[in-house]
């Protein structure tokens, strides 16, 4: 089952627990404002939860997953306090009005928050985040379970199991992560019952750039080749075994050029090829269940080996499983083992996900601006111990005016 703790743990201070100001640094109230302008959350009558702080309450749940709303918005008190808000009047709130605080909010300014600040980050200067004067990055997708009520089973579903069913509802999403910074950026999400990874990926393309030389997996189709390849960015993908690539010409590095087809049809008449180059090779000391060691093979945007050596990519596409940590920080580290998304309805659900990868991107960005001072690979840096520090840290300075705008009161 879902778990939540009544209260903080013992011996830990309020103050060990405040982050709105860490988060308002990365996700500005000029932002939050905007957003909820725009999706008509703002309003003029005064209550004691207003939308703009709800915003922040949302994308704090994500870094207390064991914590409950209330004492979750208690951890916020001094932060709010600073935001001129009464105490007194926060202290009183129940959870149901907290919970439907979170139903006027609604999906919408998380969504706009996430798609307009959510983005690559890397500068020149990083380390891990380039290869050569490609800014890396990849592709994958995962799930997560959702509290398990019997509005959330009919809009998102659950898988099946040799017992029967699974013991959660789930969401199924797919992202775009920056290699070396581990920004998750772009997610597309839906239903577990009804919607593919793929269906999610095609969406996703549309957030790759010249520029970029993207890493994906062996959910490989023409249609999203064709699609990931009209924004001019580079492919590194993963293709399967039954995937027929004649050689056109073998060139120096044991790479070969070779045609894709929409199908065997288009092969036949050769219509609608697009020319790629292929990698093949195996991966030496990890061997399959068989026994042997288990074979790649890739296919590329990059025509010359002078540009990109045979050797060189198929080291890279190994990077690709900079997803699966990222998805790791997502789902166990900030998330918690073992604990469900919370929210019980599905519209509240779409709120709590765009939350955790708001809160996702501000520890993220945090641990880039460290490691860029450090000239340090923000791989090196501990994702447990910035989520550590940004529960800890205290608000340095007011990030927004208590006062002094119209519709600060939503």
């Amino acid at each position: 089952m879902a778990r939540t703790v009544a209260e903080i743990p013992g011996g830990a201070r309020v103050t060990d627990f405040i982050s709105l100001g860490v988060i308002s640094e990365r996700i500005p109230d000029e932002h939050v404002r905007r957003a909820l302008k725009e999706s008509g959350r703002e309003t003029q009558r005064q209550r004691k939860l207003p939308m703009r702080v709800m915003v922040y309450y949302v994308i704090a749940l994500a870094l207390y997953r064991e914590v409950s709303y209330g004492e979750v918005l208690r951890c916020l008190l001094e932060g709010l306090e600073w935001l001129g808000l009464p105490v007194k009047s926060i202290r009183t709130v129940q959870k149901s009005s907290i919970s439907r605080a979170r139903e006027r909010l609604g999906v919408e300014p998380l969504r706009r928050l996430y798609d307009e600040l959510v983005v690559p980050v890397a500068t020149e200067k990083t380390r891990g985040a380039w290869y050569r004067d490609w800014r890396l990055v990849s592709i994958d997708g995962s799930t997560l379970d959702v509290a398990d009520t019997p509005e959330n089973e009919e809009a998102f579903g659950r898988p099946g199991s040799a017992r029967g069913q699974a013991g959660f509802p789930k969401i199924r999403f797919v992202s775009l992560v920056e290699n070396g910074t581990h920004v998750l950026y772009g997610a597309q999400w839906g239903p577990y019952r009804n919607t593919s990874e793929e269906e999610l990926a095609s969406e996703l393309l549309k957030r790759l750039f010249p520029g970029m030389l993207c890493l994906y997996d062996r959910n490989f189709s023409y249609a999203l080749w064709k699609q990931a390849r009209a924004n001019e960015a580079d492919l590194l993908w993963r293709v399967p075994k039954h995937l027929v690539l004649a050689c056109i010409e073998r060139l120096e590095d044991g790479s070969y050029l070779s045609r894709i087809y929409p199908s065997p049809k288009h092969r036949e008449r050769n219509r609608e090829g697009f020319v790629v180059r292929v990698i093949e090779y195996r991966l030496e000391g990890a061997p399959r269940k068989g026994g042997s060691p288990e074979s790649y093979r890739l296919i590329t945007t990059i025509p010359d080996p002078e540009k990109a050596p045979a050797e060189e990519l198929a080291a890279l596409y190994h990077e690709r499983w900079e997803i699966e940590n990222a998805f790791d920080e997502l789902k166990t580290h900030l998330r918690g083992k073992g604990i469900v998304m919370r929210s019980r309805t599905p519209d509240l659900v779409a709120q709590e996900f765009y939350g955790l990868l708001l809160a996702h991107y501000a520890v993220r960005a945090l641990m880039h601006e460290a490691a860029l001072k450090a000239d340090l690979d923000p791989d090196r840096l501990s994702f447990v111990h910035a989520v550590r520090v940004v529960r800890r840290k205290l608000p340095q300075s007011v990030a927004f005016s208590p006062s002094g705008r119209s519709g600060d009161t939503a």
